[in-house]
């Protein structure tokens, strides 16, 4: 079961693999597919909290949130 709490811990996942990838100076190729693929997984975490959040504020079931495909979320931050 998905909880606030559980998508909160995978983003501090993200975020510390991230800053692990970015201490070692520059990053090799592998390293930048790596923090690529980070990049949108936690474009997707935070994407399925706010509508986590958002179907709360409304009285909705927040366990109804899906997790959005990669492209949708994306597109979000090309607007």
């Amino acid at each position: 079961m998905t909880t606030d709490q559980s998508v909160l811990n995978h983003i501090e996942k993200l975020v510390a693999e991230e800053e692990h990838l970015y201490a070692r100076g520059q990053p090799a190729q592998a390293d930048l597919e790596r923090l690529r693929k980070i990049e949108t997984e936690l474009d997707r975490a935070w994407d399925l909290l706010r509508q986590r959040r958002a179907r709360r504020e409304f009285g909705q079931d927040p366990a109804d949130a899906q997790i959005r495909p990669a492209g949708i979320v994306r597109h979000y931050r090309d607007e």
